[in-house]
């Protein structure tokens, strides 16, 4: 562990640190009122969950994942994908409803949300596919096969209703898939075939009766002047979130002194929790929590071009889609510049499944830069011996 330690990413370890701190005050500060006039629950009730969320995910990341190889990732990420999809299965018919959504499995202790786990399950699972199949040089047919199981995981997801999820994960295979190297006919073969998937899909989901595009999905598309629209639920929150804005001014009007997490915004723990941070810490502090989370991205991507392996290389790729996503969606959302679709901000909201996928996530990429600087160091020594 020692070595290991030395020898990965510092700066990306440190900030992961940093924003879960960040994220645990938070949301302490965010949910304490509605936990009590909402929930009827103990005004600690959302951050002792959030906090036992994070010291697990933290400390299975720190001393299992930073431990394993990524060679053993193959036969780990088919385990991985099949379990994905025996949980969406059960969603439907064992999940519960919260969002207007069902997407989540009640586990007694825990409200398990199989959709982030396919997140991470897509991401792991078409790395180390790619990287064998062009290895193996197998045929065109063969190389569908993660389009194929992403396509399936899109309709899961779609038909729960959950949109934002289901656009999130058609936007991390398709990024991701681009960064695949294969030949160029190869390529544009298999964008012309999900492309027709996508339109068949698209047409499916019209027809099949789903709730996918329901009178509050469709109440979504209504996004720009949410003040103007203050008495319907999506101008009503995006309003609100303008005016934690606008109250927090340069330096905020101090730590738990936000007005409008008394209810006026109903997801202040979750999907609002930037605006609450705005209200209460300043744009000033919110500018350099962006900025932030850019410098994350940046040292992520420079160890996917560092990596020695085209499957550590997509797997670090992956990660960074996944976290850019959940950034753009979440603040341009609550910008209305976007519709607000409900997605959560990383290491700052509150959410069990969610935040357990990006800690690991994050350890994951922790074990690449390791693993880079591993086989760096002993290409120096071998050269040097010669």
């Amino acid at each position: 562990m020692k070595t290991i330690l030395s020898k990965m990413e510092k700066p990306l370890f440190i900030m992961m640190i940093l924003y879960l701190i960040l994220g645990l005050v938070m949301i302490l500060s965010a949910s304490s009122v509605s936990a009590v006039l909402r929930y009827n629950v103990s005004t600690y009730y959302f951050f002792i969950r959030q906090f036992i969320f994070v010291m697990t995910s933290f400390l299975f990341g720190f001393f299992l994942v930073l431990n394993t190889p990524t060679r053993h990732y193959p036969l780990l990420s088919c385990i991985f994908i099949v379990a994905v999809f025996i949980l969406l299965g059960l969603v439907f018919s064992l999940g519960f409803v919260a969002g207007g959504a069902q997407s989540w499995l009640d586990l007694g202790f825990f409200n398990l949300q199989p959709t982030e786990f396919a997140k991470t399950a897509l991401i792991l699972f078409c790395a180390c596919f790619y990287e064998k199949s062009l290895k193996t040089k197998t045929n065109f047919a063969f190389q569908l096969i993660p389009v194929v199981l992403a396509v399936a995981i899109f309709f899961f997801v779609a038909m729960q209703p959950d949109f934002g999820g289901a656009m999130i994960i058609a936007g991390i295979v398709f990024f991701l898939f681009l960064k695949v190297p294969f030949e160029e006919k190869n390529k544009v073969s298999i964008i012309k075939y999900v492309g027709l998937a996508a339109i068949i899909a698209l047409i499916f989901l019209l027809y099949s009766g789903s709730d996918i595009f329901n009178s509050a999905q469709l109440s979504r598309l209504k996004f720009q002047n949410p003040c103007q629209r203050y008495m319907e639920d999506t101008g009503y929150q995006v309003c609100n979130g303008f005016i934690a804005y606008h109250n927090g001014g340069l330096f905020g009007v101090g730590l738990g002194n936000s007005s409008q997490k008394y209810l006026y915004l109903p997801e202040a723990h979750t999907d609002f929790i930037f605006p609450i941070l705005v209200e209460e810490l300043g744009l000033l502090v919110g500018v350099f929590v962006i900025l932030g989370y850019f410098y994350m991205l940046y040292r992520i991507l420079k160890i996917a071009k560092q990596s020695y392996s085209l499957r550590n290389s997509l797997i670090c790729y992956g990660t960074f889609l996944y976290l850019l996503f959940h950034l753009l969606i979440n603040f341009m959302g609550t910008l209305a510049l976007i519709p607000l679709t409900g997605v959560p901000v990383p290491f700052l909201s509150y959410g069990g499944s969610f935040n357990m996928n990006v800690i690991l996530m994050i350890f994951v990429v922790l074990r690449i830069s390791f693993e880079n600087k591993d086989i760096e160091e002993k290409r120096a020594i071998q050269t040097m011996t010669k």
